[in-house]
């Protein structure tokens, strides 16, 4: 018996859910997913980029990741919606709640997107297709919102399947169905080509998956290196990673933040870099881990990129260890251009189960520290994380918590909003 992997993607996420929820309880008469709309950020915030659109708004052209000012040139009447990640995260919880009456093998690949083993489970519900229209359905009369599931023998497959012909459909892509359905597609369509490798292919005469899939492995790797071999067996529909119900550790904990004006000076570079490291910082101690490697990273005003990285004596999950060590790279980097942006990104991922290695010359009370980060993290648990918030931050407008999903973008004031 083969396996039975679906992969199931609800269908334009972030609007759906915010239609869906504007028509159940916020009084709304129109369906965003049928009229040319939009999730979007704040222009004003300088996180103006779409993050959803409609079936309809991809109709004028408008893509995930462009500029808000870009997709209204396309569509004048556009409707834009802002972003609500509390909503988001609800919707996601009770999805993935529903994936697991179906299966004790759930691995959440994104807020809106699953691979579920249906192996063992699949014949209780009748043949696999079966199976999964009763998902959909079920999700689409519990929950309001739509999905594409897709059916297949291995995740791949299934991904791919998932994303043909939309909303609300099933579709199998069994290794047998490859060469009809899969190898007729553009090379751009397969999982794990971007638009760099698309152009690199393309430049060797490839623009179908299946002239992938026909070329000589060992040339594709001479010339694309390790993505050339794996992307040759993706077109030929290999692959052997298992759904996995837990997700895998962390390599690396980071954050970053566009900032609401071009930071030109040091301190408020550091004070950024401090509300980054609080982020970093508390993250890491909640999952019980240190790290060794501490990098910043710098997008300027003209969004050219640099970061510089360095390894720490000793490793850390203390804010302020990881703030001072990211307030040294950023001198070392810094060209005194405008920023745009700024990261903090760590890696060498240990469990915190050791204890630190104590220095003669140390001027740092680094046990005080600990207990001063695990008593704000306590506080800010118990009541909200704006309980505790360090002066410097006081009638400022970086946020003390800075990177992730900006504050604007956590939750709406319908109060503020229009519903139509």
């Amino acid at each position: 018996m083969r396996n039975i992997i679906f992969h199931i993607d609800v269908n334009s996420a972030f609007l759906s859910w915010e239609a869906v929820y504007r028509l159940a309880h916020k009084g709304g008469k129109q369906d965003l997913r049928e009229i040319a709309s939009a999730v979007g950020g704040d222009m004003t915030m300088r996180h103006g980029i779409i993050l959803a659109k409609s079936i309809p708004a991809k109709k004028y052209g408008i893509k995930t990741g462009e500029t808000i000012l870009e997709a209204q040139r396309k569509c004048p009447n556009l409707v834009l919606v802002p972003p609500n990640y509390s909503l988001y995260e609800k919707c996601s919880a009770a999805f993935m709640s529903i994936l697991r009456e179906y299966s004790d093998i759930v691995e959440q690949y994104s807020i809106d997107e699953a691979f579920v083993d249906m192996t063992a489970s699949a014949h209780l519900f009748g043949q696999p297709e079966e199976a999964a229209e009763q998902i959909k359905d079920h999700i689409r009369d519990r929950l309001g919102f739509t999905v594409n599931v897709g059916v297949s023998s291995n995740k791949l497959l299934a991904k791919m399947a998932s994303d043909f012909k939309k909303p609300d459909m099933v579709h199998t892509l069994y290794p047998e169905e490859i060469q009809k359905k899969m190898w007729p597609l553009p090379v751009s369509d397969l999982f794990f080509v971007g638009r760099a490798t698309t152009k690199k292919l393309f430049g060797l005469g490839i623009k179908t998956i299946g002239e992938l899939a026909a070329a000589d492995p060992v040339w594709l790797k001479s010339i694309l290196k390790k993505q050339g071999e794996v992307i040759w067996g993706f077109a030929n529909g290999v692959d052997i990673s298992p759904v996995l119900e837990q997700p895998p550790a962390n390599k690396g904990y980071g954050n970053s933040t566009t900032t609401p004006y071009d930071v030109t000076d040091v301190e408020t570079a550091d004070r950024v870099l401090l509300a980054l490291a609080e982020t970093v910082g508390s993250r890491l101690r909640a999952d019980n881990v240190q790290i060794a490697v501490v990098a910043v990273g710098i997008r300027y005003a003209d969004l050219s990129y640099v970061s510089h990285q360095m390894v720490l004596k000793t490793a850390t999950n203390l804010t302020w260890e990881i703030y001072q060590a990211a307030c040294r790279l950023f001198l070392e980097l810094w060209n005194h251009r405008p920023i745009r942006h700024l990261g903090i990104h760590t890696s060498r991922v240990k469990d915190d189960d050791f204890f630190r290695q104590t220095m003669l010359f140390d001027e740092v009370d680094y046990e005080k520290l600990e207990k001063i980060d695990k008593t704000v993290d306590a506080l800010r648990k118990r009541y909200g994380m704006d309980s505790v918030m360090r002066a410097t931050f006081l009638r400022q407008s970086i946020d003390h918590m800075s990177g992730g999903i900006s504050r604007e973008k956590r939750t709406v004031d319908y109060g503020k909003v229009k519903v139509e």
